[in-house]
């Protein structure tokens, strides 16, 4: 797909939204109930997130924490963003549907098109991956049918191919087994990889025993990739790529990624 001329410049980003953790964050959505995760070291690993976003050449937004929204420091959820415009976002999971409202004034501080999903149209931004040719829209227990079809038509106002596709039913989100490393390759776990969505694309199987790192992050020439995962920082730096290993062992535990916290793009100048 073509914008003014060109493919989607996919990696290149020069902002930035997060948000700290509050206190609450350790009581947020998560499969293992035996996990404890603990605030205080996913402050810290947030803090390490935070550096290496303005390490790689962007200027960041740090909102406050909101305790009565525990996983609200996954802002790419309630939220999707790109250099033509904004769109807020319903989460699946009722207790983060507050989130969108909440992010709203800090998204309309940099769009000028904000557009908003309502009623039943669900969509987390995790299930949402942009490629250069389109952005894939991931269905899932957090993504319905309905929510996809006017997140694909919104995206169309912006000027944006997008296509719907089936999240394997193991998958919490799109992005929790899939990621785009170039503009031509992915690295996937074998369930996504074996569902055909990504034919077109070259593919590189996450290591057995290391499917968390799959929801890794490119920001401009670098990959964000959890420390903990030495065979897959391998394989990456093995193709060309720089590699900056960031700690994730707490936020792993609440079933969260690389790419969740934080909103990304390019202003348009």
């Amino acid at each position: 797909m073509t914008i003014n001329g060109s493919r989607m410049r996919v990696f290149d980003f020069d902002h930035a939204i997060v948000r700290t953790p509050g206190r609450s964050v350790i009581d947020g959505i998560r499969s293992d109930a035996r996990a404890e995760p603990s605030y205080e070291k996913i402050a810290q690993e947030h803090a390490a997130y935070v550096a290496a976003l303005r390490d790689a050449g962007l200027a960041v937004d740090v909102l406050p924490p909101l305790e009565r929204f525990p996983d609200s420091m996954f802002v790419e959820d309630p939220a999707f963003v790109l250099p033509e415009g904004a769109i807020r976002l319903r989460s699946g999971a009722e207790a983060r549907r507050g989130e969108g409202e909440e992010i709203a004034n800090a998204v309309r501080r940099h769009f000028e098109t904000v557009f908003v999903l309502e009623g039943d149209e669900y969509v987390d931004g995790g299930d949402v991956l942009i490629a250069p040719d389109e952005i894939f829209i991931g269905l899932s227990k957090r993504t319905n049918r309905k929510g996809a079809e006017a997140l694909h038509a919104k995206l169309a106002q912006l000027g944006r191919k997008a296509r719907i596709a089936q999240t394997p039913d193991t998958i919490l989100h799109f992005k929790t087994a899939v990621s785009l490393l170039c503009e031509d390759m992915v690295i996937a776990t074998k369930a996504m990889a074996a569902s055909g969505i990504f034919a077109d694309f070259k593919i590189l199987l996450v290591p057995e025993g290391e499917e968390p790192a799959a929801n890794l992050l490119r920001v401009n020439d670098v990959v964000f990739v959890g420390e903990r995962f030495p065979r897959t920082i391998e394989m990456i730096t093995k193709e060309g790529l720089r590699v900056a290993p960031l700690p994730v062992r707490e936020i792993g535990k609440l079933d969260a990624g690389l790419s969740c916290m934080s909103l990304r793009w390019r202003g348009i100048s």
